[in-house]
């Protein structure tokens, strides 16, 4: 079954609490995901700009207004800390 993203909220900086199919996983920190990799990531630098992420229900992942999103499989890695998460 793929992961789905059902909650989230900022924290703080780069930091998210997550939630997948109800199971809440903390604060996550997605910096090393977004600062010095540059194309569309590079306006997420911003704090402000990378707070305004949404939850895509259909798709069930984080999403950005510039078009940014993650595959929900990798936020499950980094939730959980367990799988292998490619940069």
């Amino acid at each position: 079954m793929i992961p789905h993203v059902t909650a989230a909220e900022f924290v703080q900086g780069y930091q998210i609490t997550i939630v997948i199919f109800g199971w809440c996983y903390g604060n996550r920190r997605l910096k090393d995901r977004i600062v010095g990799r540059g194309g569309v990531f590079a306006e997420l630098e911003d704090p402000v700009c990378f707070a305004k992420f949404s939850i895509d229900t259909e798709a069930g992942t984080l999403c950005w207004p510039n078009g940014v999103d993650f595959c929900p499989t990798m936020l499950h890695a980094i939730a959980t800390g367990h799988g292998s998460v490619a940069a």
